[in-house]
């Protein structure tokens, strides 16, 4: 990967964006099922980063 595809930083952006929003869901409201979806979506999109960047898509 040579780190120009644009997709590329979406997903990156996805995994901070989940983050946080599991971050706040878990401190700040009572909505387990909320933040598991979240932390689900979260851990989903950092391993397909982790993917892509470890080997040619």
């Amino acid at each position: 990967m040579d780190g120009d595809e644009p997709l590329w930083y979406i997903l990156w952006a996805f995994v901070a964006v989940f983050g946080v929003l599991t971050w706040y869901l878990r401190n700040f409201t009572q909505r387990v099922q909320a933040t598991k979806l979240s932390a689900l979506l979260g851990v989903v999109s950092m391993i397909t980063l982790v993917t892509w960047t470890w080997t040619d898509f």
